[in-house]
């Protein structure tokens, strides 16, 4: 009997403590949770509830959202739509492959208003892709087609195997960046970028292409520290451009120039680039004026490491180094059917300055002077080792404390 009120008792504590519990926690865990949805805060889009990624874009408020998409490969053979503005569209990485099947020249992604007009009230702004792999064919058209979109930011994306661009961007003129990105095996050329400005392109790799950048109609771009290898074509080419700087880019083995400067060009600098065995040549400035190539790093090249054309004046090259493959003690790296090495070449320019540049083991001439006459010529504190020089045949220039070879010219 005594027993069973003592359990009676201890069923009442406990049932007491538990009550107290329950009364002293709970106001504290309501307080910690939220009464209601954050103010303007919208939903994540998640892909993987839409029967298409086409209709979980669709989904998207007229004022923008995000689009998460899932791992897996997604098959598409017509291109994908964004319409609107203040877009995230991202994925799981490479774990993400967008594949364009589409063989009627028709673009993956394309990014542009809903009206399609092609005029300053037709555009969108900030959209950004981010984390996933966009592939084609060689009868697909572009990887991603952004049509007047300012501030448009691509970042970690896998853009390969298209027949068109890997990535267009067609007059989107306020701020466009291409970041951390890789660029590939597309058919034409890997980033083009045609009536754009203040344009930021860094940390990408691009890798056989046609050509790696086209800049056409455009001014301020900042392209620095990206790495452009085995192109089909030239690596950077640059036109009707202002006010811009192409710096710490590696571009190597290039079938074409590895930076051209045509139509009109002024104001940039081309500067610390490792140009390395290309094969028609390193810099090349068909018409450019007010332009400097300083620190650069020109090594084996095919032909000329640097010409500057009878369109092109008033040019700086200072600091630069001009090599073939010496690796000291008297060796060469290369083997003997491999050892071309591009030096300079003049032909028909004015006013250029060419001061405190090293030309080493340069075939067949350091300074070439070709076509007609270049004149105004400041070349001068130079150093010339196993190399000579046309320097002689420049006119109305002047030639100074230049150190050359014994026996060299």
């Amino acid at each position: 009997m005594r027993t069973t009120h003592l359990t009676a008792i201890v069923s009442l504590i406990a049932l007491a403590a538990i009550s107290a519990f329950y009364v002293t926690t709970s106001p504290a865990q309501d307080a910690d949770m939220p009464a209601a949805r954050l103010p303007g805060a919208k939903p994540v889009i998640d892909a993987s509830r839409y029967p298409t990624l086409q209709a979980a874009i669709d989904a998207l408020p007229d004022d923008g959202g995000a689009v998460r998409l899932p791992p897996g490969t997604f098959e598409i053979s017509e291109p994908l739509r964004i319409s609107t503005s203040d877009v995230l569209l991202e994925g799981a990485g490479t774990a993400t492959h967008i594949k364009n099947v589409n063989a009627e020249g028709k673009s993956a992604l394309i990014l542009q208003h809903s009206s399609g007009a092609e005029n300053r009230k037709a555009e969108l702004w900030r959209v950004r892709l981010a984390n996933f792999r966009i592939t084609g064919n060689e009868k697909s058209g572009h990887g991603i087609e952004a049509r007047r979109i300012n501030e448009i930011f691509v970042e970690g994306v896998t853009v390969s195997y298209h027949g068109g661009d890997g990535i267009q961007l067609y007059y989107c003129y306020e701020d466009p960046r291409i970041c951390d990105s890789l660029v590939t095996y597309n058919k034409k050329t890997g980033l083009n970028l045609i009536g754009c400005h203040d344009i930021v392109v860094s940390a990408n790799q691009f890798e056989e292409n046609q050509d790696a950048v086209r800049c056409f109609d455009g001014f301020n771009l900042c392209m620095t520290g990206n790495n452009l290898d085995d192109h089909l074509g030239n690596g950077v080419v640059i036109e009707n451009t202002y006010g811009s700087v192409v710096s710490g880019n590696m571009i190597e083995e290039c079938r074409g120039a590895a930076i051209v400067l045509d139509r009109d060009c002024y104001g940039i600098a081309l500067s610390a680039n490792v140009i390395a065995h290309n094969t028609a040549g390193g810099i090349q400035l068909r018409d450019a004026h007010g332009c400097a190539v300083s620190a650069n790093t020109f090594t084996i090249m095919g032909v000329d490491a640097l010409s500057i054309g009878p369109e092109s004046g008033r040019i700086t090259v200072t600091g630069n180094n001009f090599s073939d493959s010496y690796i000291g003690d008297d060796k060469l790296r290369r083997a003997e059917n491999d050892r071309s090495a591009g030096g300079m070449s003049l032909n028909g320019t004015l006013d250029v300055t060419v001061v405190g540049n090293l030309f080493s083991g340069l075939r067949p001439k350091a300074l070439a002077v070709k076509g007609k006459p270049s004149t105004r010529i400041l070349f001068g504190g130079n150093v010339l080792a196993d190399a000579v020089s046309e320097d002689d045949k420049l006119d109305a220039s002047l030639v100074t404390d230049n150190l050359k070879p014994t026996g060299g010219k």
